[in-house]
C-alpha cells in the first residue's frame, strides 16, 4: 500500500460525507428504533465486505465492464428499494397500527446487505478508489485491495454507528408524537422511494453510496 496515512484520511473523508447507505440507516433507526438501525448498519457494512472480496477477485471490472449487468445490477437494487417502500406503505394498514411493526434483526440485517449489494455503484467505487493506493512492489495485489477495503468497511461502520445511534434517539423521541406516528410510515416509503429512484436513475460514478 502506498502511503498508508494518505489512505486513511481519504477513506475517513469520503465516508464522512452523508450518502444512501446513511439515508437508509437514519430512517431505519428512526422509525424502528436503535436496534434496527445498528443491524442495518451491520448489513450493509457486510456488504461492503463482499464488494472487497469480488474487487480483489476480478469479479467487480467484469461487471462494470459489462453495460448489461451493470443496468441490471442497478435497476434490482431500484426494484428491491422501491419493494421496502411498499412494504413499509402496507405495515400501517397490515398491523392496524399506528407505527411501523418491528422487523426481526436477522431480516433486517439482510435487507442492509441486500441494499448494498444491489448498489453497483459501491463496485464502482472500489474500481476507482482503491487502486489509486495499490503499490505493486509491496505484494499480493488482491491482499492490498482486501486489507484496504476492510479498513474502509470498519471506518463505514463506525460511521454507520453514530448515525444508527442519533437517529435512534431522535426516533424515540419522535414516536412518542402521535402526529409522527400517524404519518410514520408514509414517510419511511417515501425516502425509500427517493432511494430507488436515485438507484434507477443514476449513471455510473466512483463514489461510495
Amino acid at each position: 500500500m502506498t502511503n498508508p496515512l494518505l489512505f486513511l484520511v481519504a477513506a475517513v473523508t469520503l465516508v464522512a460525507i452523508p450518502g444512501p447507505n446513511h439515508l437508509y440507516i437514519i430512517t431505519r433507526s428512526i422509525g424502528e428504533g436503535r436496534r434496527a438501525g445498528l443491524a442495518s448498519a451491520l448489513g450493509v457494512e457486510a456488504g461492503t465486505l463482499v464488494h472487497v472480496a469480488a474487487a480483489a477477485a476480478g469479479l467487480s471490472a467484469l461487471v462494470a465492464a459489462s453495460a448489461t449487468a451493470f443496468s441490471v445490477l442497478r435497476y434490482a437494487g431500484a426494484a428491491y428499494l422501491i419493494y421496502l417502500a411498499v412494504r413499509a406503505f402496507r405495515s400501517r394498514n397490515e398491523h392496524d397500527a399506528p407505527e411501523l411493526a418491528p422487523r426481526p434483526p436477522l431480516r433486517i440485517f439482510l435487507d442492509g446487505l441486500l441494499v448494498n449489494l444491489l448498489n453497483p455503484k459501491v463496485i464502482l467505487f472500489f474500481l476507482a478508489f482503491l487502486p489509486q493506493f495499490v503499490d505493486p512492489d509491496s505484494g499480493s495485489v488482491p491482499a492490498q485491495i482486501v486489507v484496504m477495503g476492510v479498513i474502509l468497511a470498519l471506518i463505514g461502520l463506525a460511521s454507520d454507528i453514530v448515525y444508527a445511534f442519533a437517529a435512534g434517539k431522535l426516533g424515540a423521541f419522535l414516536r412518542a408524537r402521535p402526529a409522527f406516528r400517524r404519518r410514520q410510515a408514509y414517510a419511511t416509503g417515501a425516502v425509500y422511494l427517493g432511494l430507488g429512484a436515485v438507484a434507477a436513475l443514476a449513471g455510473p460514478g466512483p463514489r461510495r453510496s
